[in-house]
């Protein structure tokens, strides 16, 4: 009991660190990019990654670079025993921000600014918790080592770089979910998929369609060029759009033919209940016109059928499934391009731990081949780690210590930064409830939540690495 209340004063009386810090990676538009010398995900990462060390010798704690992937900062240079693995990249800022996403704003007890949930917010609050017990004097006889990976939003392909020169600690969590603790993951499948067809002139049809930028992310606005259709011909659709799609639709006159744009809502593609999805919208709005009868408009209209709007649990495509430990499967349809010569596309699927290859991928592939399209994507496993591990316990008694709610464990359709790493959970930092608009415009973190997750990290290092 001393212990924490020590923790907890310690940690409320330096709210401004965790603001100032967080701010500071905030500013970093640290959004993968072309390779560099020294910047193997692009500029911002790198930048990020650089000012995240800053921080971090400034309270001066001992760090180390790996090839412009990785940085560490270690609490002290005892044995290992506790990895808090953190990530300085972030996806794309999108449309709708009420505030400039590149600059971190108070507002309403909350912290603005992309990168404040995921995961900049987090790997500051880390820090701060490890600034807490190293400034208490709390006695010590294992390390904690904060980790800090630029490349957790493309694939985390910085991990195999600090794997392949340091082994990880016994236990590892990752601030990069929520509370109380995930202990599994779904697995995924993420297949590509595509049709061609020659030159066509009948009119009239889709020549052109943009939408979505990430194979992570919700899109909420997607575009599209139809030949040989006026403005004026989609005014009923337009009409009907918010209440049929929820989204908002509008169509301008170009030379030959009509441009038409959605607008709908961005999110997280592992959960595709809270965004409203333009590519799916405006595919289902371009199957309901009166196109001409040709390759371009029967591959829309199939893989609208295949992957209808608001379909996020592979039902159409008869994939849908789940189980008690993991939950549904979802299906969120991220990418896809189309000209005048064939059709790219991508979707995103978060698999539960009773999907395989015979009641997932080959039905999947199936049902694609028989609409005329080639699809190849192979599936990524799911992760669990036992809730009645040590470690898993451990991580629970702090979260109820400063919570004073009774901790469990969940599973997530997000693929966070341990999914590879064995015995690894998500802990923290977003409360059970809280609304962060995850890869969504607005961003955003709560302040006194993120003050909490601080205390709760700082008890868990005490009690994980203590004498």
């Amino acid at each position: 009991m001393i212990l924490k209340n020590k923790i907890s004063e310690w940690i409320d009386a330096h709210e401004s660190d965790l603001i100032r810090d967080t701010a500071r990676l905030v500013a970093i538009r640290s959004v993968k990019g072309d390779p560099a010398p020294g910047a193997p995900f692009g500029e911002g990462p790198k930048m990020a990654l650089d000012e995240a060390l800053a921080i971090c010798a400034g309270y001066g704690f001992a760090v180390r670079e790996y090839g412009g992937c990785v940085g560490t900062a270690d609490l002290n240079g005892l044995s290992p025993k506790l990895d808090i693995l953190g990530h300085l990249d972030v996806v794309g800022e999108g449309e709708g921000w009420d505030t400039d996403p590149y600059t971190a704003e108070v507002k309403d007890g909350c912290l603005y600014g992309r990168g404040t949930d995921d995961d900049k917010g987090p790997v500051a609050a880390a820090l701060l918790a490890m600034r807490c017990v190293k400034d208490l004097g709390v006695p010590l006889k294992y390390n904690t080592r904060l980790i800090m990976g630029t490349d957790e939003e493309s694939g985390s392909g910085d991990l195999p770089h600090y794997y392949s020169r340091e082994k990880a600690a016994p236990h590892t969590f990752t601030p990069d979910s929520g509370f109380p603790v995930y202990n599994t993951e779904k697995g995924g499948y993420k297949p590509k998929f595509r049709i061609d067809w020659e030159p066509e002139t009948a009119l009239p049809r889709v020549t052109a369609f943009e939408g979505g930028f990430r194979i992570n992310v919700i899109p909420g606005d997607a575009r599209a060029t139809v030949a040989g259709l006026d403005s004026a011909a989609l005014s009923t659709l337009s009409a009907s759009a918010a209440k049929k799609w929820g989204v908002t639709l509008t169509a301008a006159d170009i030379p030959g033919g009509t441009e038409i744009a959605v607008s709908g809502r961005q999110a997280h593609a592992a959960t595709p209940w809270d965004g409203i999805n333009g590519i799916t919208a405006l595919l289902e709005a371009l199957a309901a016109l009166p196109l001409a009868d040709c390759p371009s408009t029967r591959a829309i209209r199939s893989l609208s059928a295949l992957l209808p709007h608001r379909d996020w649990l592979g039902k159409a495509l008869g994939i849908a499934q789940c189980d008690e430990l993991s939950g549904e499967l979802t299906v969120s349809f991220t990418l896809l391009t189309i000209n005048e010569t064939g059709l790219r596309g991508q979707f995103d699927g978060r698999v539960p731990l009773c999907a395989g290859e015979e009641n997932c991928r080959q039905i999947a592939e199936a049902r694609f081949s028989e609409a005329g399209f080639s699809i190849a994507g192979a599936m990524l496993p799911p992760h669990h780690t036992p809730a009645e591990s040590e470690f898993v316990q451990t991580l629970l008694s702090s979260y109820e210590a400063f919570t004073g709610t009774k901790g469990e464990c969940r599973h997530t359709g997000g693929g966070t930064y341990v999914h590879d790493i064995e015995g690894g959970v998500a802990f923290g930092v977003c409360m059970p409830g809280f609304e962060t608009y995850l890869h969504g415009a607005n961003e955003r973190m709560s302040i006194k939540d993120t003050l909490t997750a601080a205390k709760i990290f700082a008890l868990a290092i005490a009690e994980l690495c203590g004498a």
